[in-house]
C-alpha cells in the first residue's frame, strides 16, 4: 500500500506538536517543511529521533527554492546552498529534497539550461545516496506546467533526479492529466495531493490560502489519481495543504481529517489501483431518514419542552422503564426528552445547556455503518445499559453529540419505554425534513468530510446568507432520496446568530430541526389552536413577495396572517414557518414542499433578522 504522508505546513502549532498529531492520526510518513524546522529549537538529529520514536518516516524535506537556470554567481551559490541542505537531510534521515520551479526575476529559463543544472545536482546528490525531486509551481517564472518539469527531468537523465507531481499545480490551472501516464513510475519521486474550492482568484493566492483535503473542494483529484495509477507509482501519497483555517485550528483534528481524506481517496481507487490500498472500506450504509432526535434538559425545562411539543401536535407515546426519559411522536417523527441526572445526556446538558444531545439515523446496516465510521477515525461511543435495554451503536458527531445507527435489528429501541396510549389520527407532521447544525466556520470543512465520508450524503453548493451582524456560510448535505438532510452553518463574524449560538451553547450543535407537512396552513392553524406561537415576520417582506411572485390574493392573505415565508423555484413552491427560540438555544421549523428541493435560502436573511429582534442582546448576561 502506498504510504500515507502529510506535509507539516498543513497543520498548526510548533513542529513537535505537528509531528505528534500526525503520528496519533495514523500517518506513515511526513514531509518536513523548511520553515517549521528553522523556527524550532531542536536540532535536525533530535527531530529525526522524535520521528523514529513516533514511527514516522521523513519522506521529504522541502522546499528548496529558486535553484535552476540562474546566472553566475547565483548559480555557484545555489550549489553550495544545496550541499548545506544535503548535510541537513542526512541528519534528518531523509533522502529526498523537493525543489520547486524558479520564480526569481533573475532566472534565465531554458529547458536545456535547467536540465544541465539538475544533472550536476544529481551527481552531487548521488554521492550521498540522496535524491532530488523537481516540482512545477503553477506560478513558476519559466516552468509552471508538470509536463515541462518532466521534460527537464527527462533531459537531465540522472537516476537521482525525478519529478514531483502535485494535484493542485496540475488541476488548478486546468492542465490535462493524460500526459502523466507516459511518465515512468520510478521517475516520480513523490505525489502531493490537495483539493480546493473553485474561486475567482489569482492562482498564487488561491494556492496559499484555500487549499483543502481531497473531497473538500471542487478539483477532480480522482482523475489526477487515476493518471498517477497508470504510471505504476508506488511511493507515498502526501497531503500538502496551505489553508488559513487549518493553520488556526486543532492540529489533532486537522491530521485526522487529512488521514480520513486519504483513506476515502484510496478506497475510491481500490479497483483501478490495488497497490494503493490493502483493503476497501465497508460500503456506505444506505440512509433512510431520522430515527429519533434526543433532547437533553433539566427537570424544569423538560416540562417547558413537553408543552412546546404538545403545541406542535406531538403525542407522549412512552416513558422510559427506569429513567427520566419520555418519547414523543407525530407521523414518522420521534422525539426524546431526557432529563436524567447522570449519563451522557446529563453530561451534555451540563456542558451545553438544553439542546439536542443525540440523533439516531435509520440505515440499512448499522454494523456496516459503524465499521466504516471506525475505519475513518470517528470516535465511537459506549455507555452501560440497563437489563433488557437495547445497546445502539453510536459515534460522536458535531459538538460531541451522538449519532446512533438504527437498522431493522435496532428498530425496537422503543422497547425501553412503557407505552402511553395516544391518538395518531390528528398527526399533521410527516417526518424530519432537515437538521441544521451551527459550528465555527473553520470546522465546516471537517464536518463536511465527516458526513460525506461516513454516510451516503452528497454536498450541495455552499451559500452565503446575510445575518444582520455578518455573513453566514451554509452547506447542505443530502442523501439520494432526500430523506436525510443536514445543513451546516458557520460564521467567522462573532455576533451572528449561529456564532452566538455557539458561544452561548458552549460549542457546536443542532440549532434547529425542521419538520415536513402536507398542508402548512391547516397545520399551523391547528398548532395555534393548541397555543403555539410563531416568529413575527414584517409586512415589508410580504409586500416584496407580492411584487415578486404575484401570488393569488387568498394565498397572500394566508401567508401574512400566519407569518409563513414563501419561495418559488421554477414550478416549485416552498412554505416555512418558525417557532420562537426555546430558552434562547434552539427552535423548530415547519415546512411544506411542492416540487421544491432547496431550503428557502432567499428567506434565511429575513428569518435571521426576525430572530435577532427577539433574542437577548449579546451584552446582557444570562441570569
Amino acid at each position: 500500500m502506498n504510504k500515507r504522508s502529510i506535509a507539516t505546513v498543513s497543520l498548526s502549532g510548533a513542529l513537535d506538536e505537528k509531528l505528534r498529531a500526525i503520528a496519533a492520526a495514523g500517518f506513515d510518513a511526513v514531509e518536513i517543511f523548511e520553515n517549521d524546522l528553522l523556527s524550532f529549537g531542536a536540532s535536525p538529529r533530535e527531530i529525526a529521533k522524535l520521528c523514529r520514536d513516533l514511527n514516522l518516516e521523513i519522506c521529504a524535506f522541502q522546499p528548496f527554492r529558486d535553484f535552476e537556470g540562474m546566472p553566475e554567481p547565483q548559480r555557484a551559490r545555489n550549489f553550495a546552498r544545496a550541499e548545506r541542505k544535503f548535510d541537513l537531510m542526512q541528519e534528518l534521515g531523509t533522502d529526498l529534497l523537493l525543489i520547486c520551479s524558479n520564480v526569481s526575476p533573475a532566472s534565465l529559463g531554458g529547458i536545456d539550461r535547467a536540465a544541465d543544472d539538475f544533472r550536476e545536482l544529481g551527481e552531487r546528490a548521488a554521492k550521498r545516496s540522496l535524491r532530488v525531486g523537481y516540482e512545477a509551481l503553477a506560478w513558476g517564472r519559466h516552468v509552471n506546467d508538470y509536463r515541462d518539469a518532466w521534460e527537464i527531468v527527462r533531459r537531465a537523465d540522472h537516476p537521482a533526479i525525478g519529478v514531483i507531481l502535485d494535484s493542485f499545480h496540475a488541476l488548478a490551472p486546468g492542465f490535462s492529466t493524460r500526459a502523466m501516464a507516459s511518465i515512468p513510475g520510478d521517475k516520480i519521486f513523490l505525489v502531493q495531493l490537495a483539493d480546493a474550492p473553485r474561486l475567482e482568484l489569482d492562482i498564487l493566492s488561491w494556492s496559499r490560502h484555500f487549499r483543502s483535503f481531497p473531497g473538500q473542494g471542487d478539483l477532480p483529484v480522482g482523475e489526477f489519481m487515476e493518471a498517477i495509477a497508470a504510471t505504476g507509482y508506488a511511493g507515498p501519497l502526501s497531503l500538502e495543504i496551505f489553508n488559513d483555517q487549518f493553520r488556526a485550528g486543532s492540529a489533532a483534528q486537522t491530521a485526522i481529517d487529512g488521514l480520513r481524506s486519504l483513506i476515502l481517496l484510496q478506497d475510491q481507487l481500490a479497483e483501478k489501483w490495488p497497490k494503493a490500498s490493502t483493503r476497501s472500506l465497508a460500503p456506505r450504509a444506505a440512509s433512510r431518514g431520522t430515527g429519533f432526535v434526543e433532547f437533553a434538559v433539566n427537570e424544569t425545562k423538560a416540562g417547558d419542552l413537553a408543552r412546546l411539543f404538545e403545541q406542535l401536535g406531538f403525542r407522549k407515546t412512552g416513558t422510559h422503564r427506569s429513567k427520566a426519559v419520555e418519547r414523543w411522536s407525530q407521523g414518522k417523527v420521534e422525539l426524546v426528552i431526557n432529563s436524567e441526572t447522570d449519563g451522557f445526556a446529563h453530561s451534555h446538558y451540563v456542558t451545553h445547556g438544553p439542546g439536542v444531545c443525540a440523533i439516531a439515523l435509520d440505515v440499512d446496516d448499522a454494523a456496516r455503518a459503524m465499521a466504516r465510521a471506525e475505519a475513518l477515525k470517528a470516535r465511537t461511543f459506549y455507555q452501560p445499559v440497563g437489563p433488557g435495554e437495547l445497546e445502539i451503536p453510536a459515534i460522536h458527531g458535531v459538538g460531541g453529540s451522538l449519532l446512533y445507527f438504527l437498522d431493522q435489528a435496532g428498530k425496537n429501541w422503543d422497547t425501553d419505554f412503557e407505552p402511553v396510549a395516544s391518538d395518531a389520527s390528528a398527526d399533521a407532521l410527516l417526518a424530519v425534513d432537515h437538521i441544521a447544525q451551527s459550528m465555527p466556520y473553520d470546522e465546516m470543512l471537517s464536518w463536511l468530510l465527516f458526513y460525506t465520508g461516513i454516510l451516503d450524503l452528497t454536498r450541495l453548493p455552499q451559500m452565503e446568507i446575510a445575518d444582520p451582524r455578518g455573513l453566514v456560510q451554509s452547506q447542505a448535505v443530502i442523501n439520494g432520496d432526500r430523506s436525510l438532510r443536514f445543513v451546516l452553518n458557520g460564521s467567522s463574524a462573532n455576533r451572528t446568530l449561529p456564532a452566538r449560538f455557539i458561544s452561548e451553547f458552549f460549542g457546536s450543535g443542532v440549532q434547529h430541526v425542521a419538520f415536513s407537512c402536507e398542508d402548512i396552513f391547516a397545520t399551523v392553524a391547528a398548532m395555534r389552536a393548541r397555543g403555539a406561537d410563531f416568529l413575527d415576520i414584517p409586512d415589508n417582506y410580504y409586500d416584496d413577495i407580492e411584487a415578486k411572485y404575484d401570488p393569488a390574493p387568498e394565498l397572500m392573505a394566508q401567508l401574512r396572517a400566519n407569518h409563513i415565508l414563501y419561495d418559488r423555484e421554477g414550478d416549485g413552491e416552498f412554505f416555512q414557518v418558525y417557532t420562537h427560540i426555546f430558552d434562547e438555544r434552539f427552535f423548530f421549523e415547519i415546512v411544506e414542499r411542492r416540487n421544491y428541493q432547496g431550503f428557502g435560502a432567499a428567506n434565511a436573511g429575513i428569518r435571521l433578522a426576525a430572530q435577532a429582534r427577539e433574542v437577548r442582546p449579546a451584552s446582557v448576561p444570562r441570569v
